[in-house]
């Protein structure tokens, strides 16, 4: 199994040294060069070849902010785990990171103890780094481009789209893991201040990063953002991220439908889940429901779109080329629950097509709220 190519940038000599080591004392991991600065760092990615960068926040001549942003620019996918004392959980500088589209954040021990900082790097950071291994990435596979798809679970059986008519999508959900933060942004900007139905998100964050997250993405949309608190009424137009920690649902109350949160055991080893999102969804809206798996790590929803599936819903999933990590929606395709595999510039797009479709612009009114499938 070949190792892990990784790049460590840090303007502290100790630091840099440190890291050096520890890592290196993993047999999964190769440090290919270190860099005291993000411009020393962008100019030795070229001739390092890294399949993983960690990342400094405070650095000379440019920071760590500042290199992410423009590694993003030449480099969209290349794996970056933040490593710095300035990147507390649900600091700004972390949600920052995670929505120019950093993988991981790691707070580095401050005081400058060599101690202290091997023990963080053996416990938080090699594990994260090994989280990205070539090995779990989901193997490319032949998927289908068109509405044509059947599963492969035993004993299951799904209708193409030309089987039968397309249904009216009365909600969309979306499942987003590692490298979800600036993916989102970028589907969600896309979208019109009327888009017709509401929007739910499960975005695997710890608790203290996602209303950060859902700031930042209410100031770059059309749309309304915001994290999930309490139980509101499903409106058009509007987007809630389930909060870091929690469980998101929809739940009927009085004939309308309604998002909650709550508190319950991880699924997949998340909370929130998107498995849990998305069949409350298909057992509410049934086939009315349009699910989106974008890019991450691990199987979170391949079990809900299949529930979605069974109930006559659309699949769409991010596909391999512009997803950080196909392992989420990899899954979901290579398991043939999708209706179509789509690249995170077209995937606006198709979600508004698909949305449109049997809704006439007219149609697209904020006045309208969802209701349960079974009250109509």
């Amino acid at each position: 199994m070949p190792k892990m190519r990784v790049l460590v940038v840090d303007d502290s000599v100790v630091v840099r040294r440190v890291l050096a080591n520890v890592l290196s004392s993993d047999p999964a991991i190769d440090v290919v060069g270190t860099a005291p600065n993000g411009r020393i760092a962008l100019a030795k990615i070229a001739q390092a070849t890294p399949d993983l960068v960690t990342l400094d926040v405070e650095m000379p001549e440019m920071g760590g902010l500042e290199t992410l942003a423009a590694l993003r620019k030449t480099n969209p996918l290349l794996p970056v785990i933040m490593f710095s004392a300035f990147i507390e959980q649900g600091s700004p500088n972390a949600a920052n990171a995670l929505a120019f589209g950093s993988v991981e954040c790691v707070t580095k021990p401050v005081g400058g103890a060599v101690d202290s900082a091997s023990t963080a790097i053996r416990n938080y950071l090699i594990p994260k780094i090994k989280g990205h291994l070539p090995h779990e990435v989901v193997p490319a596979a032949p998927v289908p481009h068109a509405d044509s798809v059947r599963s492969v679970f035993p004993g299951k059986s799904f209708p193409s789209q030309t089987d039968h008519p397309v249904p009216r999508v009365d909600v969309v959900v979306i499942g987003a893991s590692t490298g979800g933060p600036s993916a989102l942004e970028k589907l969600l900007a896309f979208l019109p201040d009327d888009f017709p139905v509401p929007i739910l998100i499960v975005q695997h964050m710890p608790a203290g990063f996602t209303a950060l997250l859902a700031n930042r993405l209410a100031a770059k949309c059309r749309i309304s953002v915001a994290e999930l608190r309490a139980d509101p009424l499903l409106c058009p137009g509007h987007a809630w991220l389930a909060a870091g920690g929690r469980h998101m649902v929809v739940k009927v109350m009085n004939g309308e439908v309604h998002a909650r949160i709550f508190d319950g055991p991880p699924e997949n080893s998340c909370r929130p889940s998107a498995d849990v999102l998305f069949r409350s969804a298909a057992e509410v809206f049934k086939e009315h429901v349009l699910a989106v798996v974008m890019t991450g790590m691990g199987q979170d929803g391949l079990r809900g779109c299949e529930k979605i599936r069974e109930a006559g819903g659309q699949v769409l999933a991010q596909d391999q080329a512009s997803s950080v990590v196909w392992g989420m929606p990899g899954l979901v395709a290579n398991a043939g629950l999708v209706n179509r595999v789509v690249g995170l510039d077209e995937l606006g797009r198709e979600i508004l097509r698909r949305v449109m479709f049997l809704r006439p612009r007219s149609m697209a009114s904020h006045r309208d709220s969802p209701r349960a499938r079974s009250q109509s």
